[in-house]
Formats: structure tokens, sequence, C-alpha cells
């Protein structure tokens, strides 16, 4: 599905990526782990095309897309669900959600399907998103990626400043996307985190990166083996 190699990506003289490579599978969660500022947010930034890479490849099933806009790479289907959230606080809800289908036909209707992951959007449908909780905002966010039924999402620390309850439903919703997906198609997750335990829970594949580089990397169920809870350790 996604296929990265050998990515450089520098902020002036700051070689920030260095030959950074991976692969995202349909129907699995690949987490990438590091300390903060070890450039796991500019690898993100650079598979949206938010940033522009220096070398390296980027392919988005089996084409390289590495040059593409981010508006391109979202038609393509590509969902980002950026740190921090970012969504629109003076639209409501549902307005929030069609800005997830803004490259789609006007009369394309928000999918149902959301409000069953995330039954608590359908109750505040007119609610301003600026007037949510922390936990509803970010459910929010992934539901606003998943309106125009990515075949890729990209999650950046969605677990950031949430409540145990909703941190367990965002997990379940990114485990049934991996497995079961939207319409029947599985989603591939590449899933930014520091909460090791989520991470932990979800991995299929994982990878840890630090100064830019990704320096480890295996199958989800060795990590507590490989000791990777030591590497991301504060």
């Amino acid at each position: 599905m996604l296929t990265v190699k050998n990515i450089n990506q520098y902020y002036g003289g700051s070689h920030i990526l260095r030959d950074v490579s991976l692969t995202v599978q349909p129907g699995q969660v690949t987490v990438l782990l590091g300390r903060n500022g070890v450039g796991k947010t500019t690898l993100l930034k650079c598979l949206m095309g938010l940033v522009p890479i220096r070398s390296g490849s980027i392919e988005f099933e089996g084409q390289p897309i590495h040059q593409a806009t981010p508006y391109q790479r979202a038609r393509a289907g590509i969902g980002f669900v950026p740190q921090g959230r970012e969504i629109f606080a003076r639209l409501t809800v549902e307005e929030n959600l069609a800005m997830g289908l803004a490259y789609k036909s006007a009369s394309t209707p928000i999918p149902p399907e959301l409000f069953e992951l995330f039954p608590v959007l359908k109750q505040m449908l007119q609610r301003r998103g600026g007037d949510l909780s922390g936990g509803q905002q970010q459910q929010l966010a992934i539901a606003r990626a998943l309106a125009a039924k990515p075949k890729l999402l990209i999650l950046d620390e969605p677990t950031e400043g949430i409540q145990p309850s909703i941190i367990k439903d965002i997990g379940r919703v990114i485990r049934m996307l991996a497995l079961k997906g939207l319409d029947g198609q599985r989603v591939a997750i590449l899933l930014v985190e520091q909460y090791y335990d989520f991470a932990q829970e979800l991995a299929d594949d994982y990878l840890v990166m630090e100064r830019g580089a990704v320096i480890a990397r295996g199958a989800g169920k060795d990590m507590e083996a490989n000791g990777v809870r030591q590497l991301v350790a504060i």
C-alpha cells in the first residue's frame, strides 16, 4: 500500500530525516515510536506532501507520489489526522465532517458508518467543534479523515491529552478499520504514538526512530522481548 525508500529531509542545514524506509500493508497497523523531536511528525508531513523530501521515494499502491500535492495524495486515498486535531472550531460537527468530503460531489452524504464508529458525534451534529471536549474533538478529527473512505489512514499521536475511556474507543476503531475496514475494504494504518501500551496493543509491525533515523523495527508481538519500551522511555 505505502512504500517509503531512503527519504532524506533537511531544515536549513539540519539533517532531519536520514534514509528513512518503511512499508504499510492493507489490514495492518504499523506503529512508529520515538521520543519527542526525533522526526516523526516531519516524516508524516513528508508523506502527505506538506514538506518536500530532498531525496528518496514515496510510493502509494505502486505509484510514485513524492512529487504529488497534498490534495492529490488525499484524492489517491490517504487520510491524515494531524497532531493537535486541527478541527474547525467555529464550524459544527456536521460541517467539519463535510470538510472531509471537500473534493467529492456536493451531494455526497456523510457516511453513516462514521456514527457507528463514533456514536457521540451523531448526538452533537449541530454543536460547534470548539465546544467539544478534547476526546470528542479527536474522534471528530478521525471521523473527518475517514469521511472520504481512505485506503491508508495516518494518525499522529491520537491519544495525546485524551481521557482513558476515549483512548480505548479510539483503539477499538483503529483495530476494526484494519480488520474490517469501511465498506469491506481493509484500511492500512500508520500510527505515530508515544503511549507505549496503546501502541503495543495495536501494532502488527513497529518502527522506532531516533535522531531522524529508524533504529529498530519488527513484529508487534516482539516489542517487549526486543526492548522497545526502553528505547522510547523518556
